[in-house]
């Protein structure tokens, strides 16, 4: 059985070295105690997030924190494509599903999108509110499924922000496909993203042998569908329509369903 996972707020620094010792406290400190209740004699991993991980045996506890001796420090690199979940906002949470699920499949970094049709509206004065539920719910799927690397999660953005978005460019040599997941779109999603990984490297389908880092941006709507003056205004900034099976999926499945898909075909799952 793998090792409970907390998160280290400010960080692993300095660097922890095999018999070092961590102190955990705060609000993680206290969930570890109370809510998991840890005890001395455990085992524990600490993540900081970036891609470390210090596998650790418990020493002591307090009421809201415990010291813990280091065994084993590992690092995992980051994935060698980026996947990136533009989630239109949806009522009854089917967001939150949908983000809590893509973030145990291994995404990177989750957009909150206020599409047009979304029932769910996040006016400026609760947006950030907003966000920081969804940061909560990011932050809880990454403890559970023993991830190292945290998600970031992006201001909401409408259509015309997330257009601009995707004509920036981006960092010198990396490439970025941004692919719009509807019903009516003519081509399949792994004909999509082997397309862009075909062309994301001369050298190689994955990237591999060269600096350019591959970027995928799923996009989902809410319940209502997106609309045709969205679709064309993305395209207009490079995204594609890919077909995700015959079936139309909730606005809580389509991500997690295209993501391991995606997944799959850039050769993440792979290792």
């Amino acid at each position: 059985m793998s090792n409970q996972a907390f998160l280290m707020d400010e960080g692993l620094s300095p660097d922890p070295v095999p018999g070092g010792i961590l102190v955990l406290e705060g609000a993680e400190g206290h969930h570890a105690v109370t809510v998991k209740r840890v005890r001395a004699g455990e085992q524990i991993d600490v993540l900081d997030g970036a891609g470390t991980r210090a596998s650790c045996t418990v020493l002591s506890t307090d009421k809201a924190s415990l010291s813990a001796r280091v065994d084993r420090v590992s690092h995992e690199d980051a994935p060698a494509v980026e996947t990136v979940l533009v989630q239109a906002l949806s009522k009854g949470d089917r967001d939150l599903q949908a983000v809590e699920a893509a973030v145990e499949l291994g995404i990177d970094a989750v957009i909150p999108w206020q599409a047009d049709r979304s029932v769910v509206r996040w006016p400026a004065a609760k947006a950030e509110k907003g966000r920081q539920k969804w940061a909560s719910t990011v932050r809880s799927a990454v403890k559970q499924s023993r991830r190292t690397r945290l998600p970031e999660v992006s201001g909401v953005v409408t259509t015309a922000q997330l257009a601009e978005q995707l004509l920036r460019p981006t960092a010198e040599g990396d490439v970025r496909q941004a692919i719009i997941l509807h019903e009516a779109a003519t081509q399949s999603l792994p004909d999509v993203v082997r397309t862009f990984m075909d062309g994301a490297s001369p050298q190689s389908a994955r990237g591999v042998g060269t600096s350019r880092k591959p970027s995928i941006l799923l996009i989902v709507g809410p319940e209502g569908g997106i609309s045709d003056g969205e679709i064309e205004r993305l395209v207009a900034a490079g995204a594609r329509t890919a077909l995700l099976g015959r079936n139309v999926l909730r606005a809580s499945t389509a991500g997690p369903a295209a993501l391991v898909l995606t997944r799959h075909l850039a050769g993440l799952l792979d290792v």
